[in-house]
């Protein structure tokens, strides 16, 4: 047994004190779907509805064990990092202060302060994460607190680890396949090397975050350029260190870019049909299954479902998304006759399972014809060749934007 498995080992049994192990679940739904034996770690019930509390737990328990008079700890997060560190701020009754973005919505700062109680401070500084990550170290560097990571830090990939410590014990022993959502990295880098070479892996990074992918194309960790926030538990423009380190020799086929989109149906495939509430990141291996369901047939597999701290605001943006992506939900712009009648005449068209979602006049591009934005919802995706191939025999003319990301924010 390694160093860093007895390590981890010792960390379960510390996190012991303070929550009771997060449940393994076998999953009959995803199972019949895939025909594999298949499981949810579910890490989405932990205290604080995801595993940071790990990481943190043991950051902290390590740095007081080596030095008691530490008081003060520091994170820079806007989700679930920093509710991880106000619960344990409050478990071993030292301060700590948060910075958060200034845009982070009052939902998590109340449930950061929830947690942390009279413990925690928080404040707001910055537009952008880097404008609160440079913010938060210049207060540790100043007062002499103590940093903790969310993912780039030995102890807290330590802490991570757990969940491997946990599913072995719960299973009895280790998967055929696991599915890891992917962020800073901490939690592949701590369940991988603490599980081995024995399970096969599949990484999963949301399309518009693919900080691990990137890093293993160009041999070390490297910046994006833009990343997409809609997966805010896991978009990191750039993997850490500590954990590339934990990660270099990942086979790049082995990582899963899934869209944001398609991960908005799994959310509503999961709250719908199994009553779970994951966030988008916590939603990552389950809407990975679908890119490996040749691979584990007949296989034991593990998903971890890292978070449920879904804001329910988020729904409608979730159902909408998740709409578009299965192809039930189109936007076009429609060039209408301005003559009485025109408007009943495109009404006929439409099937009996279409229902107009939206309808919004845009200018008139021309004496006698105007511009006008449709959204139509139905219930299966092959009815809109139905209705395009009506508005073309009829010499309707229109375009399809659903897909135009630029149109789309301006007019949707």
């Amino acid at each position: 047994m390694s160093q860093f498995q007895i390590n981890a080992q010792a960390a379960e049994r510390a996190m012991r004190e303070v929550f009771p192990a997060t449940p393994l679940l076998r999953n009959a739904h995803l199972s019949d779907r895939y025909g594999a034996d298949i499981w949810l770690k579910r890490e989405d019930l932990s205290p604080v509805r995801s595993y940071k509390i790990r990481g943190a737990l043991n950051a902290m328990r390590k740095v007081l064990a080596d030095d008691p008079t530490q008081s003060v700890f520091v994170c820079a997060s806007a989700g679930n990092h920093a509710q991880g560190v106000a619960f344990m701020c409050r478990h071993y009754g030292v301060r700590g202060v948060i910075f958060m973005p200034v845009t982070t919505p009052q939902q998590k700062i109340q449930k950061t302060r929830i947690f942390g109680g009279e413990n925690v401070e928080i404040q707001l500084v910055g537009d952008y994460f880097d404008d609160t990550l440079a913010a938060a170290k210049e207060y540790c560097a100043a007062e002499g607190a103590y940093f903790l990571s969310p993912f780039d830090d030995d102890d807290v990939i330590e802490g991570q680890a757990t969940v491997a410590v946990e599913l072995m014990e719960q299973l009895g022993r280790a998967p055929d396949h696991i599915l890891l959502p992917v962020g800073g990295g901490g939690l592949s880098a701590g369940i991988r090397s603490y599980l081995g070479d024995g399970p096969h892996y599949t990484y999963v990074e949301p399309a518009g975050g693919g900080s691990l992918l990137a890093a293993l194309v160009a041999g070390r960790p490297v910046v994006l350029d833009k990343i997409d926030t809609f997966v805010d538990g896991a978009a990191v423009a750039c993997i850490g260190q500590k954990t590339f380190a934990r990660l270099s020799d990942v086979e790049p086929l082995d990582v899963i870019l899934a869209p944001e989109d398609r991960i908005c149906t799994t959310i509503l495939d999961m709250l719908n049909v199994e009553g779970i509430v994951l966030e988008p990141a916590g939603a990552l291996a389950v809407d990975a299954l679908t890119d490996v369901a040749d691979q584990i047939r007949g296989k034991t597999v593990v998903c971890v479902t890292s978070g449920g701290n879904f804001d329910f605001e988020r729904l409608p943006e979730v159902k909408e998304r998740a709409q578009r992506y299965s192809g039930v939900k189109k936007y076009f712009i429609l060039r209408l006759p301005q003559r009485p009648g025109a408007l009943k005449d495109f009404l006929k068209i439409l099937g009996p399972d279409d229902d107009i979602a939206r309808f919004e006049y845009l200018k008139k591009t021309a004496r006698n014809f105007g511009s006008v934005l449709i959204g139509i919802e139905t219930t299966k995706a092959q009815n809109f060749r139905i209705l395009f191939a009506r508005l073309d025999a009829a010499g309707f003319t229109y375009r399809d934007i659903t897909g135009d990301q630029i149109l789309a924010e301006f007019l949707i």
